[in-house]
């Protein structure tokens, strides 16, 4: 007997095959039957008129904590996703040294900075009662709702290893050693591999730059060897470079990297804007040179536009263009009175507009920001409204315009950059981008700066845009970009496709509907703090490993969720 049939669905299977129409029928969690289904099941659904589609594999995300308070990595799973892959850029929470109770609060104080995360979250949420990686892997298995992979992330590494040290050390051979143990032992324990970053923009709690960026390239070509020693494994780096355009330096070290793993390599994030055409080319020329090094670097983009909000008062995207981060690292009254300061805004504006700011240039059009909350009489009926409007009612310079609305709060005024690439050239490159062999969708980072951005919904997003907005691809190629695409470069077993005898991570949508609401505030993190969500439209269900986690975009409460260790359940994808 099948334990569930869906009836005369239109099955979209990830393979990038045309949809048609057939029954599904669900056996022991996975894929027993598709076709027309004649055996009796304990429980159907008539699915006319709907979608079924494998569940979407979201290969950046920093659910590492998360899924510890929220088993069920809200909102990806009500959009979708059933699969994450966590422990990236360089981050996780594992290992931490027996002997220095104390790196616990340093991983937690890292986290929050680099990552956004509640402070207060990861202290009341997480148990914090595992030192190896295998015992933080111990401790997810069997509660939670989504199929999750993580990385070991470098700076953990460094930590267990060397103490403070690791900030601004070079490690001994010996410590070296010890450091390759360590990650040999996650990995047999079932991590995918190796995360790490270089990242001008990552700093710990105290402002410092992160442990790995300490990292010199033979320590990590070292550990890129050691990847390719076991089954199932990968690479995931960030450089300076991924914000705008790498240096040579950056194309010839990920080509190593990946060469030296005989795995591929994948960073985020590709920013495609056709106000900068030669990026494009110039961040795919590390995928040209490691394919001929015998590696593999992939790149992963996001198909939407990920509304990000900012503030003056609080730590965001903003703090990120050089030169501003002293300025706005000041007390309140201080910061206020230096952006009242014309030469200091002056001189803010040149930084964001230079070449050093990267991808971070897409920040300064001032004018473009929208007015999100307000919090003081003064600014009562701007909420809503455009910065460059009421500038050119107050006879103002944006800029100043904004500095002033945000002094009135107290900056604590929410801000809302529109972007600047939202025009018909760019969403055209996009879809040229999207075509390339090493570029894949991705780079939600979600579980991850949560008041400042969601990520997570650009499955649901995306599908409604193919459907009924730019329809820049077919639905079948859509869904095989979201679904089979990440699983094979992760080597998945038996997940990404609609297929007879693969795991029963299924999506049924709505296709008139299909879409993602808008962002919204919430305080429903551990410590009332705040996060950004997302509402699924048009999802009617959600399936992992055969048992249904959403409903209507309500989670049922199962957690049916499989920690998904390497080798056992993933597969080497070989370079070479």
């Amino acid at each position: 007997m099948l334990d569930h049939v869906i009836r005369d669905a239109t099955v979209v299977d990830g393979t990038g095959a045309p949809g048609r129409r057939a029954d599904v029928g669900i056996r022991d969690g996975r894929i027993a039957v598709i076709g027309t289904v004649s055996e009796p099941s304990r429980t159907s659904e008539d699915a006319t008129g709907l979608i079924l589609a494998p569940g979407f594999v979201d290969p950046h995300t920093h659910y590492d904590a998360q899924l510890f308070w929220d088993p069920y990595a809200t909102p990806s799973l009500n959009h979708g996703v059933t699969t994450v892959a966590g422990g990236n850029c360089g981050f996780t929470l594992a290992p931490l040294n027996p002997e220095r109770p104390e790196d616990a609060d340093y991983t937690r104080r890292m986290m929050s900075r680099v990552e956004g995360m509640s402070l207060v979250a990861l202290e009341e949420g997480a148990p914090w009662n595992w030192h190896t990686f295998g015992e933080y892997l111990d401790a997810l298995e069997g509660r939670i709702a989504v199929n999750a992979g993580f990385m070991v992330g470098h700076c953990a590494l460094r930590r267990y290893v060397m103490g403070a040290d690791a900030v601004g050390g070079k490690p001994t051979g010996e410590q070296l050693a010890r450091m390759l143990t360590l990650f040999h032992e996650a990995m047999d324990a079932g991590a995918w591999g190796l995360s790490t970053t270089q990242s001008s923009t990552h700093s710990d709690g105290d402002g410092r730059p992160v442990a790995s960026r300490h990292a010199g390239p033979d320590e990590l070509l070292t550990l890129s060897r050691a990847v390719g020693e076991h089954e199932g494994t990968q690479i995931e780096a960030i450089v300076a470079g991924c914000l705008d355009q790498f240096s040579d330096a950056e194309i010839d070290l990920f080509a190593e990297m990946s060469a030296a793993a005989g795995r591929p390599l994948n960073w985020n994030v590709l920013t495609i804007d056709a106000a900068v055409p030669e990026r494009v080319p110039r961040q795919l020329l590390a995928s040209e040179r490691a394919r001929k090094a015998g590696g593999r670097v992939v790149a992963l983009t996001m198909p939407i536009l990920t509304p990000m909000n900012m503030s003056l008062g609080t730590f965001c995207a903003l703090n990120l263009i050089p030169g501003w981060g002293p300025v706005l690292a000041l007390p309140v009254p201080e910061r206020i009175a230096r952006l009242r300061d014309a030469d200091v805004r002056a001189e803010m504006l040149r930084r964001a507009g230079s070449k050093e700011a990267g991808v971070f240039r897409r920040l300064a059009h001032f004018g473009r920001y929208v007015i999100g909350d307000t919090y003081s009489a003064a600014n009562e009926g701007l909420t809503g409204r455009v910065v460059g409007d009421i500038a050119a009612e107050r006879g103002q310079e944006p800029f100043e315009c904004l500095v002033e609305i945000c002094a009135a709060d107290e900056l604590r005024t929410v801000l809302w950059p529109m972007p600047s690439d939202n025009d018909p050239d760019s969403w055209s490159l996009r879809a040229e981008t999207w075509q390339h062999p090493d570029v894949l969708l991705g780079g939600s980072d979600a579980g991850a700066h949560l008041d400042r951005m969601c990520g997570a919904p650009y499955t649901t997003r995306f599908l409604g845009d193919c459907l009924r907005g730019r329809k820049l691809v077919t639905l079948e190629r859509a869904v095989r970009m979201l679904t089979d695409d990440p699983a094979r470069l992760f080597g998945l077993r038996g997940r990404g496709r609609v297929a007879e005898g693969f795991h029963a991570d299924l999506v049924l949508f709505d296709p008139e509907r299909i879409d993602a609401g808008k962002a919204t505030l919430v305080h429903d993190l551990p410590g009332d703090s705040p996060r950004l969500d997302s509402k699924a439209i048009g999802v009617r269900a959600v399936w992992v490993n055969g048992v249904e986690v959403i409903r209507d975009d309500t989670v049922t409460g199962a957690v049916p969720g499989k920690v998904l260790r390497s080798g056992r359940d993933t597969r080497t994808v070989s370079t070479r």
